[in-house]
């Protein structure tokens, strides 16, 4: 779907819009001053309230769907130039320094962790070495079970 102007087309408007204005312009003469002086009026309202052109410059390129194969992409028409590579590559910097951050924290919980796992280690009153004792293990198992 194109909705980009076309220059033909606006020429051959223009053209319509010259012929409809010089077929009304010609039974004017015949009319009664009234008549004219409303149609003037009209014609400045109209001027007044007309859609102002701006001028020409460079349309941005619209977006438009290419195809390779069986798939499409949406891509924009036209040389974007570094602008639009530049814009572009802003959300992927956002991701790889969102992932970093992810990353860090990550690492930083892992490490606090570790170091509450040592710091109730060295802190209670069994000495590190009960806790690699087999034993210990069936000591605790049985502990547990006469609790209950």
């Amino acid at each position: 779907m194109n909705t980009a102007p076309n220059h033909a087309t606006e020429a051959a408007a223009d053209q319509f819009a010259r012929r409809v204005a010089a077929r009304m312009a010609q039974g004017t003469d015949d009319l009664p001053y009234d008549i004219t002086e409303r149609l003037r009026a009209a014609r400045v309202q109209a001027l007044a309230k007309r859609k102002v052109v701006s001028p020409v410059r460079k349309a941005a390129p619209a977006p438009v769907v290419l195809r390779s194969g069986s798939s499409a992409i949406l891509g924009r028409g036209g040389d974007g130039g570094w602008w639009n590579a530049l814009v572009s590559a802003i959300p992927l910097m956002a991701l790889v320094i969102g992932l970093f951050a992810i990353n860090i924290a990550q690492d930083e919980n892992g490490l606090n962790e570790v170091a509450e796992v040592d710091a109730a280690l060295l802190t209670d009153d069994l000495p590190p070495e009960a806790y690699t004792d087999p034993g210990f293990m069936q000591f605790l198992k049985t502990s547990a079970t006469a609790r209950n």
